[in-house]
């Protein structure tokens, strides 16, 4: 099969409980186990566009779409928008697009929302790539600033929260904070950081990371490799994933080291399966 040179656009309503959703997102047919793409927090499914651009995933079909709150997808209730409320969404969304197993990569927020879908179905992932999702409570330095960092006002505290991660000493934060304000709703931030801190602290992540049979791999940027649980994923079997120049952004700092990684573990977990 001819490898497709685009994704094309799609829409899909949604309703979760009583929050009525219209999502956003990109989609190619192919053949073979999809690749379906969560995107972190404040970023969008544009962040895994250029999956087209490489010749070992060229004829695989994908999927990526904007988290309600976030990019060109709506939401009715943007308070209503936590993680369990977005793994909702994702079961719902891969049940609109009849796919039953998949390699799953998920960064950050969609990351974490990546880990609780497939803990709730481990036999649907074929893979497991998690760049810096949350598995224990030290990855809150982001979403634990809702209480660090707390204002009445949603949109002050987005300016707010912005502004410092411009200012940080970390790659790709500025370019990351240039374009925050335009891709994440400020009334969805607080239910969603809030959720993320919770489930960090008390959800026992890094267990349910660990015991998911999956081929995986955590990525992390060389700028966080002091990260505390590093040796514990090594020797439970997890693939760890150093990418240089790079802090949490790999997709803004190394993005031809990250799709290497994703597309190496992707065609060993298809060899296994």
């Amino acid at each position: 099969m001819s490898p497709v040179r685009k994704l094309e656009r799609f829409t899909l309503p949604l309703t979760v409980g009583a929050t009525r959703i219209e999502v956003s997102g990109l989609h190619r047919g192919g053949t073979g186990t999809p690749l379906v793409f969560l995107h972190g927090f404040g970023s969008t499914k544009e962040d895994y566009a250029d999956v087209i651009q490489h010749e070992r995933l060229a004829v695989r079909p994908v999927l990526a779409y904007d988290a309600p709150g976030c990019g060109s997808s709506t939401c009715t209730d943007l308070a209503a928008v936590s993680i369990p409320f977005l793994v909702s969404v994702a079961e719902q969304v891969l049940n609109a697009r009849q796919i039953d197993r998949f390699h799953l990569v998920g960064h950050s927020m969609g990351g974490l929302t990546a880990l609780l879908l497939a803990d709730s179905d481990p036999g649907r992932i074929a893979s497991f790539t998690n760049i810096e999702g949350n598995v224990a409570p030290e990855d809150c330095f982001l979403s634990r600033q809702i209480l660090t960092h707390s204002y009445d006002d949603p949109d002050e505290f987005l300016a707010r929260f912005t502004e410092r991660l411009g200012n940080s000493h970390f790659y790709g934060g500025a370019l990351y904070a240039s374009s925050l304000p335009h891709k994440v709703r400020a009334a969805a931030v607080r239910a969603i950081f809030e959720s993320m801190v919770d489930l960090s602290d008390h959800g026992k992540l890094l267990d349910r990371f660990l015991r998911l049979p999956a081929l995986k791999m955590f990525m992390y940027g060389k700028q966080n490799n002091t990260l505390s649980y590093l040796p514990a994923l090594a020797e439970g079997g997890v693939e760890l994933a150093e990418i240089e120049h790079c802090a949490h952004f790999p997709m803004y700092s190394n993005p031809p080291h990250m799709w290497a990684r994703i597309a190496d573990l992707v065609s060993r977990a298809d060899v296994g399966s």
